[in-house]
């Protein structure tokens, strides 16, 4: 039998209505009813409106906004922590809002895994019992279940900590220990709902690098909640991000920064660190034709940043951006490569023709 591949997650025209009768006003806020009329009319808030998001399979896809704009109420509908007033949210292809009961429970409990902002650690049980916990509840025996979670605790760094309890571990062990037991669910989906925003900068830093170490391997579908734009830029395949529970701009890390949708999002992005975001085929000159030129190679995908310090030490001046396989894509010069890193406006040409080149 063939292995099931985990096909993703679509959310699609997603609606939620907080307040006594909010299946009353759907139509009204499809119409365009606004969030404020809603409130002031009818004594009902609007927490989404028509959320349209699809989430590859092995992704990280992050939302994003500020205190109020829906993200933690989206992330919730994934596991129906909150029922939707209206859409579907297809996980694995299975609309999670159809499941019954016993569907549900299942769901939860071999589906997804959730690791909380403020960590959600049992403090009567030490680091090893609060990572089987998920795996307990399974029904799991406990010499396998202990043997999964002793594998993830070395893997974030707790080797050695097993038999501490959360009041013996800083802010940033207690997230380990909630990530080493949502990663021992072995769960294709992982919820992160503002999993670091509670931690100190550097901790912040490590745990994402903690992350994205991870996701190498595991390749899990992860939908990444914060309301702090580097974290989402560092750690997003996809970007979506919300105001007044509406999808304002999706995209990547690029797309956000180079096209930002409005000047809500520009703002947003005008003191962002774009030589760390922006990949160097969106500066370079394509090469359309002829042959192609020798010396130094950068491959498509390096940061601009990164790129620059390669280019830095190269006395010819410029490179070759290849692709994975070696091809030659274009060149890019030291000067373009600074010049991306202040000024995005003037990218955006460039990037149509590198991009056309490089797909």
């Amino acid at each position: 039998m063939a292995e099931h591949r985990f096909g993703g997650i679509k959310i699609r025209h997603l609606y939620k209505i907080f307040g006594p009768n909010p299946a009353a006003h759907v139509d009204a806020v499809q119409k365009g009813l606004s969030k404020t009329e809603l409130n002031e009319k009818h004594g009902h808030v609007l927490g989404l409106r028509d959320i349209n998001v699809e989430i590859p399979s092995g992704r990280i896809q992050v939302v994003m906004g500020l205190s109020g704009s829906g993200k933690s109420t989206l992330i919730r509908h994934i596991n129906r922590l909150i029922d939707p007033t209206a859409g579907e949210v297809l996980v694995d292809g299975v609309d999670v809002v159809k499941m019954n009961e016993t569907e549900l429970r299942a769901f939860r409990r071999h589906q997804t895994a959730m690791v909380f902002q403020k960590f959600a650690l049992l403090p009567h049980r030490n680091v090893l019992d609060n990572t089987i916990f998920g795996l307990e509840v399974q029904g799991m025996e406990r010499a396998k279940a202990v043997d999964i979670a002793m594998r993830w605790l070395e893997r974030v760094g707790l080797k050695g900590f097993e038999q501490r309890y959360p009041n013996q571990l800083s802010g940033g062990m207690q997230q380990r220990v909630g990530l080493a037991r949502a990663l021992s669910n072995d769960a294709p989906v992982l919820l992160m709902d503002e999993a670091y925003s509670a931690l100190d900068p550097l901790i912040r830093t490590d745990m994402q690098t903690v992350l994205l170490d991870i996701q190498k391997e595991i390749k899990k579908t992860i939908v990444f909640i914060t309301h702090d734009l580097d974290e989402a830029l560092r750690l997003g395949d996809q970007i979506a991000i919300l105001r007044d529970g509406e999808v304002i701009q999706q995209g990547t890390s690029q797309d956000i920064v180079l096209r930002p949708a409005d000047d809500y999002i520009a703002n947003f992005v005008k003191e962002v660190n774009r030589g760390r975001v922006i990949h160097v085929e969106a500066v370079m000159t394509p090469l359309h034709s002829g042959a192609a030129p020798v010396g130094l190679a950068i491959v498509a995908g390096t940061t601009v940043e990164e790129a620059a310090r390669i280019l830095s030490s190269a006395p010819e001046g410029d490179a070759r951006v290849v692709s994975p396989s070696g091809e030659t894509l274009g060149l890019v010069t030291f000067r373009q490569l600074a010049s991306a890193m202040v000024n995005s406006q003037e990218m955006a040409p460039q990037r149509d023709s590198a991009l056309s080149v490089a797909l």
